[in-house]
């Protein structure tokens, strides 16, 4: 039991004994001592007063006079108005840093047999363009939630769901029929996903040529849109696609398997995966044939045109199309047939969706849908809904080929970290191979962290010179810290030294850092709770600063006194220890040396 947790319950004994309340666990909790008071922690106490029949302070004097002779953590106590500022004893201090050291996995629950299962979809990308920075954190965000649900507890299923059909397909297609020559990715020496990405935009650049001439020809411009040679080809491809075409289906193969050699490669630069991808060429006649029977059962209506709709008013909202007239499906049918085929592959308790923000109603009205066609876990279903990613010169238009690649951008992030590492001197007795891996690690945890130290739901502008700082609330601050102290252990282990536990006086710098330690667990459960990769980014900061400001008061190594330099050796490995398992909670390494 953690230090809270055993003063809470002697808190309770305290009032139970004192004046007879049953206090509820809500009414007992502590919070860490403001700076300006001495004390650890603080335990509000007004709830109380109303059974003690006293005032506030009388009242936290008797609590604290019971917890000093019964609960052997309390040392001592001191009272400012209604809070009972308790510090705690230096033992018991040291008994949770031998607790902490004896756990590889502190603060984190174990998976077990029983625990709930727990999906979280992200990634969806398109087949007709590679990955840009948006991508970026929507897969950061999605690894690492899914590390964080793994923290707390929880069966994690990690999924993707590929958009490789539509019209924005037919598009990349059509343009490399006509304009390709034929090239391939290693005729052209590019990454599958950014030579169809070529096409897309050769596409649009053909298409706007089009509709301009028919403008010029005197043709309203919205016609034009419609009327525009390439856009009808493109429309017919997709009826031949939909007809299963062999040509078209064939075509449609090729280019696509392209595609995902590049995301492939991606995501492994990226260092994110998959346990198992959907594919909404699959998912789509699925979700049809689920609309046709909820449609049988009275949940949905056909209209006149014979498209389908669901009703929504009831709940506050519109009416929602499922079918078109035409039969061909809408986005929302091929969720519906994507929920069908993962309820069948897996027993869903929880389903998260990490979708942007400009998605919220889709995910409101795929909640009711599912629901009234029985997915146990549709009410529920969360929709991660996350802020968009802008560049200090503005938005991104894949259409325009104005994006911020995904695989540039951690090129140039890794670049960067190579630069500033030799700049600072921070390689000087490295290997060529040494310093690129370090740099890989560096660069990509600069680039990780920036973007989730930043709360999920808020759009964000990224700059990647302010990430990679050796100090601030960056990425490289915290791997140089934990780099620093595995130095410090190489060198006491060249002197034969141990971390050990010793019963001696703690400095305050020292009993700072293992309550901040300790703070680990409820850190983690928080962020499970919040969905919030944030939460751990900030702790792993915060963790971070106790420990310079420890370091930089306190010797380790130079240390007299043997006992207190063992104590101080066991404190900076588990400090690395928690830096190591915090920041793998979002997927970003940890160098040895740097």
């Amino acid at each position: 039991m953690n230090i809270e947790a055993l003063i809470s319950k002697a808190a309770g004994e305290a009032v139970k004994a004192l004046y007879g309340m049953d206090a509820t666990e809500k009414m007992l909790q502590l919070q860490k001592t403001r700076s300006e008071f001495e004390g650890n922690l603080t335990l509000v106490v007004f709830p109380f007063v109303k059974a003690a029949k006293k005032s506030p302070e009388q009242t936290a004097q008797e609590i604290g006079e019971y917890l000093t002779a019964n609960c052997a953590a309390v040392e001592k106590f001191n009272v400012v108005k209604g809070f009972l500022n308790l510090s705690v004893g230096d033992g018991a201090w040291l008994q949770l840093l031998d607790a902490i050291d004896k756990d590889e996995r502190f603060g984190m629950k174990q998976v077990t047999d029983e625990s709930p299962l727990v999906m979280i979809e992200y990634s969806s990308p398109n087949t007709n363009k590679p990955l840009h920075l948006g991508h970026v954190r929507n897969n950061l965000l999605g690894w690492s939630l899914a590390q964080i649900m793994e923290a707390n507890g929880n069966k994690v299923v990690k999924t993707n769901i590929v958009n490789d059909r539509g019209i924005h397909i037919c598009k990349s297609m059509l343009a490399w029929l006509k304009y390709g020559n034929g090239e391939t990715p290693e005729t052209s020496g590019k990454k599958g996903d950014h030579l169809i990405g070529d096409y897309y935009v050769a596409f649009d650049k053909h298409y706007r040529e089009e509709v301009k001439e028919l403008v010029a020809q005197g043709m309203d411009e919205e016609k034009a849109k419609q009327e525009a040679p390439l856009i009808k080809e493109a429309h017919e491809m997709l009826v031949k696609w939909e007809n299963n075409d062999p040509e078209v289906r064939a075509l449609w193969e090729k280019m696509n398997n392209w595609v995902y050699a590049g995301f492939d490669e991606t995501y492994k630069k990226m260092g994110v995966s998959f346990d198992k991808i959907y594919y909404e060429s699959q998912t789509y006649l699925k979700g049809k044939a689920k609309v046709e029977e909820g449609l049988a059962k009275g949940l949905f209506e056909r209209h006149e045109d014979n498209s389908v709709w669901a009703d929504l008013t009831n709940e506050g909202l519109d009416q929602k199309l499922l079918l078109r007239s035409d039969g061909t499906s809408v986005y929302m049918t091929q969720d519906i047939g994507t929920a069908e085929m993962r309820f069948k592959d897996y027993p869903i308790d929880k389903m998260i969706y990490v979708v942007g923000n400009e998605q919220n109603y889709h995910f409101q009205v795929l909640s009711i849908l599912l629901d009234r066609l029985g997915f146990k876990w549709g009410k529920e279903l969360t929709h991660f809904s996350y802020g968009m990613v802008e560049l200090p010169n503005g938005k991104m238009k894949s259409r325009e080929g104005t994006v911020v690649d995904a695989d540039d951008l951690m090129a140039l992030m890794v670049e960067d970290a190579y630069k500033t590492s030799m700049e600072l001197g921070k390689f000087d007795d490295m290997t060529e191979e040494e310093r690129r891996e370090i740099a890989r690690v560096v660069g990509m945890g600069a680039l990780k962290y920036f973007i989730l130290k930043v709360d999920a739901r808020k759009n964000m502008l990224f700059n990647p010179e302010e990430s990679i700082d050796f100090n601030g609330n960056t990425g490289p601050f915290i791997q140089y810290t934990y780099a620093r102290i595995r130095s410090i252990l190489r060198k006491a282990e060249a002197e034969g030294l141990k971390p050990a536990n010793a019963q001696v006086d703690l400095a305050e710098k020292e009993v700072e850092l293992v309550q901040k330690m300790n703070e680990f667990g409820a850190a983690v459960e928080q962020a499970g709770k919040d969905y919030s990769p944030s939460g751990i980014a900030n702790y792993c900061y915060e963790l971070t600063k106790v420990f310079n400001q420890f370091y930089h008061d306190y010797s380790i190594l130079n240390e007299p006194d043997e006992q207190k330099k063992a104590v101080r050796l066991m404190l900076a490995k588990n400090v690395a220890k928690i830096i190591k398992n915090g920041m793998s909670l979002l997927g970003i390494e940890v160098p040895e040396r740097m």
